[in-house]
C-alpha cells in the first residue's frame, strides 16, 4: 500500500531549441535568397561597336593612353604617368563641371593598371560620365 500522495508536476517544460533552429534556418534562407544591390561610384557606359560613326559631344574630355602607359588629355601629353599628375591635369581641364563627359581611349597593349588609374582619378574627381572608346573591326 502506497500512502504517499502522488506528486503532481504542474510545471511543463517546453523545449524551444527546435523553434530557435527553425527561426535561424529561416533567417539564413532569407539572407541568401535576397538580392544584394551594389552601387558603384563610377557609372561606365559599356562600349558598343557599330558600322555607323557616332557623334561625340564637343565639350567631352578625351584621355588617351598609349602602349607604354603615358597619358594624353585632349591630345596633349602629360609630363609623367603618375596619378597625381593625371589628377591635376584632369582637374584643370574639367574645372568645376562634374557633368563633363569623359572618353577613355587606351591602346590594346596598354598596361591594365594605367586604365584603372585613369578610372580611379575620374571617380575621385566626381566625374561619372565615362565611356570607353572602341574600334569597329568591321569598318573599312
Amino acid at each position: 500500500m502506497n500512502l504517499r500522495p502522488k506528486r503532481r508536476d504542474d510545471s511543463l517544460l517546453v523545449d524551444i531549441t527546435p523553434l530557435i533552429d527553425v527561426v535561424f534556418i529561416l533567417l539564413l534562407f532569407f539572407m541568401v535568397a535576397s538580392t544584394f544591390d551594389r552601387q558603384a561610384k563610377l557609372k561606365i557606359d559599356l562600349p558598343e561597336a557599330s558600322a555607323q560613326a557616332q557623334m561625340q559631344e564637343p565639350q567631352s574630355v578625351v584621355i588617351a593612353i598609349d602602349a607604354k602607359g603615358r597619358y594624353h588629355i585632349n591630345d596633349r601629353q602629360l609630363v609623367n604617368s603618375q596619378k597625381e599628375t593625371l589628377k591635376l591635369a584632369l582637374q584643370k581641364t574639367v574645372g568645376d563641371n562634374k557633368n563633363t563627359p569623359l572618353v577613355l581611349r587606351a591602346d590594346a597593349r596598354t598596361p591594365h593598371q594605367a586604365v584603372v588609374n585613369a578610372m580611379d582619378v575620374a571617380a575621385q574627381l566626381g566625374l561619372t560620365r565615362l565611356s570607353i572608346a572602341t574600334l569597329d573591326k568591321g569598318a573599312p
